[in-house]
């Protein structure tokens, strides 16, 4: 019984090397600065332009020519609905149309008139009043335009004056 009384030793637990964590924070390290150097050399897509591509564009200052043509609409004038001191909204657009599509946008223009006023005059008065819905009107009186035009046709809308009275 001897055996028995003595009390067996408690043993620790061996603690984990710490030489996988540290080989790991050097190969994350390591990979991290070879990702940023592939990426600011070229190597890899997102850098920016290498110092030659620089100084090409800025000897190349010429102005840009644009493949587009711009179809003015003529300037909508369209009362509005109820009394909030403001009566009547002034709407003036251009149309930016591709050259070869400019006679047919041009022949079309009653009808993008018709359809811009109707779109205009359905719309209710506090989202005209709200500047953060002229993106929402302008992409709406846009696909509107798309629709009356064909596809292909009219490629931006862009408005001049936006002005309630």
């Amino acid at each position: 019984m001897s055996d028995d009384a003595e009390e067996p030793e408690e043993e620790t637990p061996k603690k984990g090397s710490k030489m996988p964590l540290i080989i790991g924070l050097v190969l994350l390290l390591a990979g991290g600065g070879g990702g940023f150097f592939a990426v600011q050399s070229g190597l890899l897509g997102g850098g920016s332009e290498s110092h030659a591509e620089a100084e090409v564009a800025e000897e190349n200052d010429a102005p840009l020519e644009l493949n587009v043509s711009f179809v003015p609409i003529d300037p909508l004038v369209i009362s509005l609905p109820g009394t909030g001191g403001r009566g009547h909204l002034r709407f003036v657009a251009q149309l930016e149309v591709p050259p070869d599509h400019v006679a047919e946008v041009e022949a079309v223009k009653p009808r993008i008139v018709d359809v811009l006023n109707g779109y205009l005059r359905a719309v209710d008065l506090t989202d005209l009043e709200n500047p953060a819905a002229l993106m929402r009107l302008r992409s709406q009186m846009l696909r509107r335009v798309q629709v009356v035009t064909g596809e292909g046709r009219v490629s931006d809308l862009l408005i001049m004056e936006f002005v309630l009275s």
